[in-house]
């Protein structure tokens, strides 16, 4: 089946990374942590990863820039809105029956054609909404499906190349359509200005006025997302106010929820623009300087390798959040998995938490006083002793 433009795309971007870094599908795997098979899938085309960690290791391995990262994560939450679009799926099933042998269908287009589907403003196509004025194939009705010898037409039906036609042109519109509605949900504008022409609420908090859109999330480049950045920044979280809500704002739009109690799903609704305002949590973090020394502290008989794998993980960030491809998350300096936490009796929230981090790392190390636990990081403690002498 082929794919949507917006996953062409986005495929077509992951295979210029790979071919660039000269790296094989064997390689990426055991750098990524994801099945050669499956990135083989992604940058085929035939497959949008369903979170964005697995794409973010990828470009990563691939040596991947700031700025292309950036471009990356747009177009995978192009390609993600695009694939859980409802009506994809029936509109290729249709396609797939007709060319296997259906003759006559309902008529999927007024006689006198199909309207042109009128423009549509930021924000007024939620996804999976139908744009009104839009024609939608009817359901196939079984007498007027007839596998074999082509029967005279009768009123209100198409043959073959009518209904192919027909069917052609519901696609372009539902082409225009699908784009309109993902643009305006997921990227909302490229002007940042566009999040003031609204003014701001009465009450002076930008993000609960008509000028925002209900939910701010990936994707987005406005003065909404400035604003959320600008609240994070005040309460110390170490973010860059750019109005660009990309992988580094999701963090730490995550680390505030869990902070908070609430939800960390990495999307800034309701719940979470009034902690902004009113919450007084403070997520000032350690300096690398003081993760080095802690965790050389803690792993007396492995401290360059046990720096080497937190640096590899999480950049000595402890507020670093990665989401998984099956909708789990790595957590913090040595980015323990959710799994991991479960066994250890810990909680996202302890896992934020450096020292908490750092003596659960460890605790997993003494396990077989290896570094089993991070295999993607072994290039990272190259030279380093990874293992200790046996007592």
């Amino acid at each position: 089946m082929p794919a949507c433009p917006e996953t062409e795309r986005f495929a077509a971007l992951l295979r210029s990374l790979k071919n660039r870094s000269g790296l094989s599908y064997e390689a990426l795997a055991k750098k990524t942590g994801t099945a050669g098979s499956t990135l083989h899938r992604y940058c085929r085309g035939t497959s949008v990863p369903q979170d964005y960690g697995s794409v973010h290791r990828f470009a990563t391995a691939c040596g991947a820039t700031p700025d292309e990262l950036r471009t990356l994560h747009r177009q995978w939450a192009l390609a993600d809105a695009a694939r859980t679009e409802p009506g994809t799926a029936t509109e290729a099933r249709t396609a797939a029956e007709a060319e296997a042998g259906i003759v006559e269908v309902v008529d999927l287009v007024d006689g006198a054609g199909a309207e042109e589907p009128t423009a549509v403003e930021p924000g007024a196509v939620e996804p999976g909404a139908v744009e009104p004025g839009a024609v939608e194939p009817k359901a196939l009705e079984p007498e007027a499906v007839e596998v074999g010898p082509v029967r005279p037409v009768r009123q209100g039906r198409f043959r073959l190349d009518q209904f192919r036609q027909g069917r052609f042109r519901v696609v372009v519109i539902g082409a225009v359509v699908l784009t309109l509605g993902v643009s305006a949900w997921a990227l909302t504008t490229d002007h940042p200005s566009s999040g003031s022409s609204g003014g701001s609420a009465a009450d002076g908090r930008l993000l609960f006025s008509a000028a925002c859109q209900p939910v701010v999330a990936m994707g987005q480049h406005d003065a909404c997302v400035g604003e959320v950045q600008r609240l994070l920044h005040a309460k110390g979280a170490d973010i860059d106010v750019d109005s660009d809500f990309g992988p580094q704002t999701l963090r730490r739009v995550t680390a505030f929820q869990v902070f908070t109690g609430l939800q960390p799903n990495g999307v800034v609704g309701d719940a979470t623009k009034k902690a902004l305002y009113t919450s007084n949590v403070r997520m000032t973090v350690w300096p690398p300087a003081k993760v080095r020394q802690h965790i050389r502290a803690v792993f007396t008989d492995a401290p360059d390798a046990a720096v080497a794998i937190a640096d590899c993980q999480s950049f000595l960030d402890p507020l670093h959040i990665l989401p998984n491809t099956n909708g789990t998350r790595n957590w913090g300096l040595f980015q323990i998995s959710d799994l991991r936490l479960r066994e250890l009796g810990g909680t996202p929230r302890q896992a934020l938490d450096p020292e908490w981090n750092i003596r659960a790392a460890e605790r997993l190390w003494s396990k077989k006083r290896d570094f089993h636990d991070w295999p993607n990081c072994e290039r990272a403690v190259k030279g380093a002793a990874t293992t200790a002498p046996a007592r």
